[in-house]
This record gives C-alpha cells, sequence and structure tokens, in this order.
C-alpha cells in the first residue's frame, strides 16, 4: 500500500505545480480599444447594434455553443451564417479582429467580407459588435480560442478532462458600462464653388460628388474609393478647368459650379438641404437658371467600366443626351477597352431613401445624372471598412478623371460640330492631370475615417473640411460653406454614442478547473494527515524496505 500512496501524492504534486505554472502564460491581460457597429436611425428605420455592455469569455465561431459568449472572429472568418448564427444562439457579443495591412488580405476574402458587411448593415441587432484592429496580443488570444474550438472533435472524456485540468479562457469586459445616448446635433456641412463662363446668362453646369464615408465601425471606414475617388477628380477638375476659364481667350459659354455635399451615405441629406436652400429659400441662385446638367461623380478608382445612371432616359439634342455621345466618344477614340453603359433606374417614389446623388436633383427636375463603375447601387462596395488605398487603382482613376475631363471640355466647346478629331486631347502639358497631387489627395482624404457623425466634433476631421474649403477657394470664385442644422424634435437622423469603447481582456481558468483543483488540494491534505496519523507505522514498513534493499 505503501508505494501506490506515495506515487500518487507525487503525481498530484506534479499536477498542482503545473497547473500553477500554467497559469502564466504570455497574454495574461490585455486592454485595446474597440470600435462599435453603426447605430444610427433614419427617417423611421433603425439600423445596426443597440446594445453596448459586453462583459463575456472568448469562443471562436467554430464552436457550437455560443450563448452568453463573445464570439471571436477575423476578417477571412466573418460570414453573414456565423454572424446570424451568433445572433440566433444569442451570443453576449461579436469581436471582429480587423488586419493592420488590408493589402495582404487575399482579394477573395476581401469581396466576401464586403458583401457579408453591406448585408448585416441592412438590419437590426440587439448585442453589441465591435471591431478592433488586430495586434500582437489579441492574435494570441484568437489562435488559444481557435485551438480550443478545435478539440470538439476529440472523446467527451477528453474533453472533459482537458477542461478541467489544461484548459485557460479569456475574459472580454468593458470598462465603461453607461447607457448608450442618443444624439441628433449631427451637421451637414457643403461646399460650393464657381467658374464664371464667358456670358452673362451662360447655363450652368453643376459637378458635385459626397465625401463622407461608410462602413460596419464608423471609426475605421476610410471610404477611399467611395467616395475619395469622387473627391479627388473633382478638385483635379477643379483645378485645371480654373486655368481654361482663367483666359478669356478659352473660358467657354458655361458656367461650372462645383459642390462637396455631406450626409451621402446617409439618403444625400446633405445634398438634400443644399438644393432646398438654392431652390426654397435663396432669392438668387445658378440652380435657378438654366442649368444644363448636374454630374454626380461617385466611386472611380477601378474597373474598366463607367456607368451613366439615369432617372429617366435623355431625350435625343438633350443636353444629357449630347454628353453620353461625347463620352462615348473619347472613350472609343483613345480607351476603347472601357466599357460604357447607360443605366436607367426610375426613382420609386415609395421608398424613403434614395439610390444615387442625382437622384435628388431629379425629384426637383434638374437634369441629372451619375457617373460611377459600379452599376448596381447596392454594391457593398460603396460602404466597407476594407475601402482603403490598397483598393485604389491610381492608374485607372487617372483615367476615368481624363475622360471626365476630355468630355466636359468637349461639350463646353462644343468640339465635335468644330470638326475636331476625336482622339484630340484637351488636357495635356501643363492641363495634364497630376499623378502626385492625386495621390497627395486621396492621402489626405484617407489619413482619417470620414463618417459622417465625426466630421463635425473631432479636431482632425473638421481640419479635414477646412482643408477642402481651402482647396476651393484656392481656384473657385463665390465659395460659400452651407452647415445644415437637424430639426430637433423631427431629426432626419439619429446617431448614438460609445462608438469607440476600451475593452480589458484577462485570461481566466473555466469553473470546473476550480473543482479539479480543490480536489487535488483535498487529496494532498488527506494524504498528509494519513501519513502523519500512522507515522509510527510507515517509519517501520520504510526502514524494513531500505533493510531489506541493502540486503
Amino acid at each position: 500500500m505503501l508505494p501506490r500512496e506515495l506515487s500518487v501524492a507525487a503525481v498530484l504534486l506534479l499536477c498542482v505545480q503545473s497547473l500553477h505554472g500554467s497559469a502564466f502564460h504570455p497574454v495574461s491581460s490585455h486592454e485595446f480599444t474597440a470600435y462599435r457597429m453603426q447605430q444610427y436611425n433614419l427617417v423611421q428605420q433603425k439600423y445596426g447594434c443597440r446594445g453596448a455592455i459586453l462583459g463575456a469569455e472568448a469562443r471562436s465561431a467554430d464552436e457550437p455553443v455560443l450563448t452568453r459568449r463573445c464570439v471571436i472572429m477575423k476578417v477571412m472568418d466573418f460570414t453573414t451564417e456565423k454572424y446570424l448564427e451568433a445572433q440566433r444562439q444569442n451570443a453576449a457579443a461579436i469581436l471582429i479582429l480587423l488586419p493592420t495591412n488590408i493589402s495582404a488580405v487575399p482579394y477573395d476574402s476581401i469581396q466576401s467580407f464586403m458583401v457579408s458587411e453591406s448585408e448585416v448593415l441592412l438590419k437590426e441587432i440587439l448585442i453589441p459588435v465591435y471591431v478592433a484592429p488586430e495586434d500582437e496580443k489579441l492574435l494570441i488570444m484568437y489562435e488559444e480560442v481557435k485551438q480550443a474550438a478545435a478539440t470538439r472533435t476529440l472523446s467527451i472524456f477528453v474533453r472533459v478532462l482537458r477542461s478541467m485540468v489544461t484548459a485557460t479562457a479569456f475574459q472580454m469586459s468593458l470598462s465603461n458600462t453607461a447607457a448608450i445616448k442618443s444624439s441628433t446635433d449631427t451637421t451637414f456641412t457643403t461646399l460650393e464653388g464657381v467658374l464664371p463662363g464667358a456670358e452673362e446668362d451662360a447655363p450652368t453646369i453643376v459637378i458635385t460628388a459626397h465625401y463622407d464615408s461608410y462602413g460596419l465601425a464608423p471609426w475605421l471606414s476610410y471610404g477611399a474609393d467611395s467616395n475619395g475617388s469622387g473627391v479627388t477628380i473633382l478638385l483635379e477638375l477643379v483645378r485645371l478647368f480654373q486655368k481654361l476659364f482663367s483666359s478669356p481667350g478659352t473660358k467657354p459659354p458655361f458656367n461650372l459650379m462645383f459642390s462637396l455635399t455631406g450626409g451621402g451615405k446617409y439618403n444625400f441629406l446633405g445634398t438634400k438641404r443644399w438644393i432646398e436652400d438654392h431652390l426654397d429659400h435663396a432669392e438668387s441662385s445658378l440652380l435657378h437658371d438654366n442649368v444644363a446638367f448636374v454630374l454626380c461623380l461617385d466611386t472611380l478608382a477601378n474597373s474598366d467600366e463607367l456607368h451613366m445612371h439615369v432617372s429617366r432616359p435623355p431625350k435625343p439634342d438633350s443636353p444629357i443626351q449630347s454628353f453620353l455621345e461625347q463620352l462615348e466618344e473619347v472613350v472609343s477614340s483613345r480607351f476603347p477597352w472601357v466599357k460604357v453603359g447607360l443605366v436607367h433606374k426610375k426613382i420609386n417614389l415609395v421608398e424613403s431613401s434614395v439610390a444615387w446623388e442625382h437622384e435628388r436633383y431629379s425629384l426637383r427636375r434638374i437634369p441629372s445624372f451619375t457617373l460611377s463603375r459600379l452599376e448596381d447601387p447596392k454594391s457593398e462596395l460603396r460602404g466597407s471598412m476594407l475601402d482603403t488605398m490598397s483598393q485604389v487603382d491610381f492608374r485607372k482613376m487617372k483615367r476615368n478623371g481624363v475622360i471626365v475631363a476630355e468630355t466636359l471640355a468637349r461639350y463646353m466647346y462644343n468640339l465635335s460640330d468644330k470638326g475636331s478629331p476625336k482622339d484630340m486631347q484637351v488636357f495635356k502639358g501643363q492641363l495634364d492631370f497630376h499623378d502626385s497631387r492625386m495621390s497627395s489627395l486621396m492621402s489626405s482624404l484617407t489619413s482619417v475615417p470620414r463618417a459622417t457623425q465625426l466630421l463635425d466634433k473631432e479636431p482632425a476631421h473638421i481640419l479635414l473640411v477646412n482643408s477642402l474649403e481651402h482647396e476651393f477657394k484656392r481656384y473657385l470664385q463665390q465659395v460659400h460653406r452651407h452647415t445644415f442644422r437637424q430639426d430637433k424634435k423631427d431629426p432626419d437622423i439619429t446617431f448614438f454614442d460609445q462608438m469607440s469603447q476600451q475593452i480589458v481582456m484577462y485570461r481566466v481558468k473555466p469553473a470546473a478547473f476550480d473543482l479539479f483543483l480543490g480536489g487535488c488540494i483535498a487529496a494532498y491534505l488527506a494524504i498528509v494527515y494519513y501519513t502523519i496519523q500512522n507515522f509510527d507505522y510507515l517509519y517501520v514498513k520504510l526502514k524494513a524496505a531500505a533493510k531489506y534493499k541493502h540486503e
């Protein structure tokens, strides 16, 4: 009996020592910043997550049971199916780890995530959803919960034993537990400037783009393609056409009005208010006069396709039809590999939202259209956290800018009727697009997230809008800054706070471990007690065993 009892005691001591040593891992605790999913009310519709409080154990999305757990996913793991499964099982929260280097993520994974992201943003969810940039400690945590999920293929006995002896877990908790508060004080800022034409009563061409961004988490939405590309091209058009308008010999018989609008990702509310100001409240405005058309630039930093979106088919000999013909001439003569198409979509007056910016003008019977590389207005590319500079093809963005500029020049100077060659280049030499300037503009636009709820509150974001205004004042005349405030009693949109949170992650043992450890300690104390009570007997046995071994 004695050797067996001693061996049991030794094994228990080793277990306790190994368990004590296992508590000291590379990651014991870690505090990091996470950004909450969009939450806003637009008209009567609710979007995004309604919850913010987090206090749960981390689990991989591969685990069979996710109830009251914080589900950890990487971008490559995130799918609509896994998201809905976590929601169905009443998970406590979802935490998505966003890679710091988006360009290293495979293209298929980016596309898959964007599709899931756009589907998720269409619906309301009660559980909190957070996004955190990856760091070393978060990746260690992710790998450990991923490995723990892999043990579910083992037998039940092995899983239970492993859970009791060696398993560790990570508890995620929020330092701020205050209730979410709504906010209706968000303002929309729209900038406008003019290049006056050669004639006093010249018709007006309006070129516009919205400058805000959108994605799953507002603090991580940089909107490089949508719509940093449209803003970049517009600002370069401002510089180039200012040179043409500055000389009496090259000033065309058109007024050019440029505008950068806020609130574009939220039903183009900034555009709506700007149009109302010009048409309903202003006594004199270029929009009151003869408007040839409004050209809206949206998502133009990639692809070999250009789509001209209209609310009604252009009539023959109309300005929009003439512009389309000039566009096709420029593309066919200089960029024949680019596909140009006309997309006609009627405005559904029953719906409370519009698909493209030009629809805001069409509702007021102002001729307008949108140029975009996207055919579908519901494309996932129009609002994603992964829409960063790594997704921008600067060669194609510059080419699309050249196409727009050359088409405008041919239309305003009526070059086709004057017999000018189809491949004639107006913008070359000193009038060429500057690669360095376009790159600098894009870098500036993507230096901070341009979510609407941040642009009028954070210093860096306010500085960005001020820099856009400075660009307008540098080249344009009659520059105005319009700031629209919402009606607090009947706001168009309501945002919510706690979009940036500090989360504490710390390592814990499961409850079964405490029971097992308690059992080990009880057994150890029982053996010590037995040894003390029977010391004389054990001493005689040990002495006899030693004498026998010596002989």
